[in-house]
């Protein structure tokens, strides 16, 4: 049952994660802790030292840096944050680059002593980065979310430390299925009505810049050209248009979801298309997006911020619930609709921020949404089928474990692949 301040702590859930950032956000949160440790050096650096996870060397390796004239890359990242970066701006923090300084950052990325490592004993969520000037030294280390500040130094002095977590953030524990359909339900429109907005204004201008212009494998005009446009079609090519145009360089912000910003994506086109497809009121898209948003969240929870199990197939459960509640649907569907849509694309590993990341959104659209036409004829997943046990909650349980616990080895395994020298 949903209480008081289980309703209080779903609003200030929406708002801690629904925030916006530019470009993929493992090499933005680089940017971030470079930018963060020029701050605190407060004098010239001639050299640096980035200390990252081998999760955040995933994420980083491959995905175009914003405002860097098409730079990809850990040292593109660490350049962009050393030239440009304004820590305060937190993910936002290359919202001020200018023309010229894109042409610094690239003689940054060439010339500047840096030298990048991947310590034994990092967490999953890791980045350290220490600059060295003639006289002083800083360090900055972000551990567990991309803004999470848990260690400061300078000149060996801790001036600031609170690992593993220092964040303020409201507990996540109290997700689950049946009271965020009630607080969906019954939540007062204007406590979300800003940041939902803010979502829908953001994630459909990237959708829209995405199909626009060119970029990546154009996986959403792909779509759109090779089949005959319906809803189903058109939710899949909008949401895989944006990571197209985010994860190859575009500048437009996106609003996050659970630290991604194709979670975020995905946890808000597609709901969008359908609203505006199916001409519904202003007022349920924002109770379905309250559905969609917290479902990611609660689905990520368990996760963690980084893992082999993709995150867009979370987001994509999501969507398909926030999809279920446009159609009238409410807990019993939408139950049914997640554990569907969770039997069904469990598998798919992350292998890195980059442009296939916008198939993987494609078909985890596809897979939410025939998850959600199971259901709705007559058909689901029955508790012994693969992962999937009794009842909702349980089999997000299951999905947590396999993530977090099952896919270690699995992830470590990508990781050795992908630093292989082709």
């Amino acid at each position: 049952m949903l209480t008081k301040e289980t309703y209080t702590q779903y609003v200030k859930i929406l708002k801690e994660e629904l925030v916006p950032a530019m470009g993929c956000t493992e090499p933005i949160s680089i940017v971030y802790a470079t930018a963060k440790a020029r701050q605190i050096l407060a004098d010239t650096p001639v050299s640096a030292r980035v200390e990252v996870s081998g999760n955040i060397i995933k994420n980083a390796k491959s995905v175009t840096v914003p405002h860097t004239g098409g730079m990809r890359g850990i040292k593109s990242a660490f350049a962009a944050g050393l030239v440009a970066g304004n820590a305060d701006a937190e993910l936002e923090v290359l919202s001020f680059v200018t023309d010229g300084q894109i042409e610094e950052i690239k003689r940054a990325k060439e010339t500047f002593d840096v030298e990048v490592v991947t310590p034994e004993n990092a967490y999953i969520f890791d980045i350290g980065v220490t600059l060295r000037s003639e006289n002083h030294t800083a360090f900055v280390r972000i551990v567990n979310t991309h803004t999470n500040v848990a260690m400061i130094k300078r000149d060996g002095e801790v001036l600031y430390e609170n690992l593993p977590q220092s964040e303020e953030r409201t507990d996540r524990s109290c997700l689950n299925v049946a009271d965020i359909v009630a607080f969906a339900d019954s939540v007062e429109i204007g406590e979300v009505e800003e940041t939902l907005d803010r979502q829908i204004a953001y994630n459909m201008a990237i959708a829209e810049e995405g199909l626009k212009n060119d970029y990546g494998a154009n996986v959403g005009k792909v779509l759109l050209r090779s089949y005959q446009p319906d809803i189903k079609i058109t939710a899949k090519a909008y949401a895989a248009a944006a990571s197209d145009a985010r994860m190859n360089g575009c500048e437009l912000p996106v609003i996050i979801n659970s630290g991604s910003g194709n979670q975020g994506i995905m946890a808000s086109v597609p709901v969008i298309v359908y609203a505006r497809g199916l001409q519904l009121p202003k007022e349920r898209l924002y109770r379905a997006l309250c559905v969609s948003n917290l479902v990611t969240v609660h689905l990520k929870n368990g996760i963690g911020a980084l893992s082999a199990y993709c995150g867009v197939v979370s987001a994509g459960a999501g969507a398909a619930c926030g999809i279920a509640y446009l159609l009238g649907g409410r807990n019993k569907e939408i139950s049914h609709t997640l554990v569907n849509a969770l039997a069904i694309d469990s598998g798919i590993i992350c292998d890195g921020a980059k442009a296939s990341c916008a198939a993987k959104i494609a078909t985890a659209v596809e897979s939410g949404l025939v998850g959600l036409n199971m259901y709705y004829n007559g058909n689901q997943f029955f508790a012994g089928d693969g992962i999937v046990k009794k009842g909702v909650e349980n089999t997000i349980k299951s999905v947590s474990r396999l993530a977090h616990e099952g896919m270690r080895e699995t992830d470590k395994e990508i990781i050795k692949i992908m630093l292989e020298v082709d």
